[in-house]
C-alpha cells in the first residue's frame, strides 16, 4: 500500500502510515476528519481510498471519501470496477455509487453499463442515474422500470426529463410511459408515478397523453392528470 502512493521521502511514509491509522479508527468522526482535513498538497493514495470506501458503512464517512477518490482524477476507477463485480452486494454497491459520482473519468461509463445488468435493484438503479445524466440512452428501461416500481422515481422521472430533449430518445421515452400506463397490471399509484414522469418530458407528446388522461376511467388518474395539465398550461403560458 506503501508502494502504491509512490512516496518521495520518509516524511511522505510517515504521512501514508498516519492517513491508514486514521481510516482504521473506531471513530466515524475520526475517519472522516482523516480525509476532510488533508492539505490540498498531500494527495490520499487513491488505491487506499477505494479500500476505505469499500469498507465503510457510515453514510457521512463514505461519503467524505468518495468525494476525496472524485478528486484523485478517476485513479481509483480501475479497482471500483473489480469491486463492482463483487459477489458481496454491499461491496457493489459502494463501488457503483463512488464511479457513479466520477462519470467522466475514463473507464467510468463502461463500468457502468455493465452494472445495468446488475440483479440488485440498487445497484442497477444507481448506475442508470449517472448514466441517464451523462445522456446514455441504454439507461431508458431502468429508470422507467424505477418509476413503475417507486425506486427512487422523483429522480428516475427528473432523469428521464433531461434525455428528453434528443428527441428520438424522447419519443423512445413517451412510448415506453404509455405502454407501462396501458399495462393491465398498473395499479391507480403506478400510473399516477407515470403521470408524473410524462410532466418532466419534452416535446408534446407527452401534453397530448396526458390531456388524453383526463378523461380517464380511474377518477384519480384523472384528476391527477387534469392538475398537471394546468401545471403545464401556467408553464407554457410563463414562457410566452
Amino acid at each position: 500500500m506503501i508502494d502504491a502512493s509512490a512516496p518521495n521521502g520518509w516524511q511522505d511514509v510517515l504521512r501514508v502510515i498516519e492517513l491508514m491509522r486514521e481510516l482504521n479508527s473506531s471513530s466515524p468522526t475520526r475517519r472522516q476528519q482523516a480525509v476532510l482535513r488533508r492539505p490540498e498538497d498531500v494527495p490520499v493514495p487513491a488505491e487506499l481510498l477505494v479500500g476505505a470506501v469499500l469498507a465503510e458503512s457510515d453514510p457521512h464517512v463514505a461519503g467524505a471519501l468518495r468525494w476525496a477518490l472524485a478528486r484523485a482524477g478517476g485513479e481509483g476507477v480501475a479497482a471500483l470496477a473489480a469491486a463492482a463485480r463483487s459477489e458481496q452486494v454491499d461491496i457493489r454497491r459502494r463501488a457503483v455509487l463512488a464511479i457513479a459520482e466520477m462519470p467522466e473519468s475514463p473507464g467510468a461509463i463502461v463500468v457502468l453499463a455493465d452494472a445495468l445488468g446488475d440483479p440488485d435493484a440498487v445497484v442497477c438503479g444507481r448506475a442508470a442515474l449517472a448514466l441517464g445524466r451523462q445522456g446514455v440512452a441504454a439507461a431508458v428501461p431502468t429508470l422507467v422500470g424505477m418509476v413503475v416500481e417507486g425506486r427512487n422515481d422523483v429522480d428516475a422521472a427528473e432523469v428521464l426529463g433531461t434525455l428528453s430533449r434528443e428527441p428520438e430518445c424522447g419519443a423512445r421515452i413517451a412510448t415506453a410511459l404509455a405502454d407501462e400506463l396501458a399495462a393491465p397490471t398498473a395499479d391507480s399509484e403506478t400510473r399516477i408515478r407515470l403521470i408524473q414522469a410524462l410532466v418532466e418530458l419534452e416535446g408534446t407528446t407527452a401534453q397530448e397523453m396526458l390531456r388524453h388522461l383526463v378523461n380517464d376511467q380511474d377518477r384519480v388518474v384523472a384528476l391527477v392528470a387534469s392538475a398537471l395539465v394546468g401545471v403545464l398550461d401556467e408553464r407554457t403560458e410563463d414562457g410566452d
